[in-house]
């Protein structure tokens, strides 16, 4: 099981997802960005989260997260999200170092 690090805070979280609404950036092959963790939620159905070694490999994850499950993304992980229940809804919580979002002093 994977987890954010410690001292790591929630800076964003997106609208809720699903079948008819997801954005081609989360249905594609893609990474978070540096620095970043995402936090991907299933709020209702099932949602199915790919990853993947590089940007052109196959892939060497496939996790089936139900209600209430959440998978994490690595800082520059390639993956994508499916849903694939009709019912299918998810959230993606991000977070990041405090100092990103100028709460602590540098």
């Amino acid at each position: 099981m994977s987890f954010v690090p410690k001292g790591y805070v929630k800076c964003k979280t997106t609208e809720a997802f699903g079948k008819d609404n997801i954005p081609d950036l989360y249905s594609q092959r893609h990474f978070t960005r540096s620095g970043v963790y995402g936090q991907i939620h299933v709020l209702k159905g099932q949602v199915k989260f790919y990853g993947y070694e590089s940007k052109l490999s196959e892939a060497n994850r496939e996790l089936i997260l139900n209600v209430n499950e959440t998978a994490i993304s690595h800082p520059e992980y390639w993956h994508k999200i499916e849903p694939i229940s009709d019912d299918a809804l998810f959230e993606i919580h991000f977070y990041c170092r405090p100092e990103v979002l100028g709460l602590t002093k540098p």
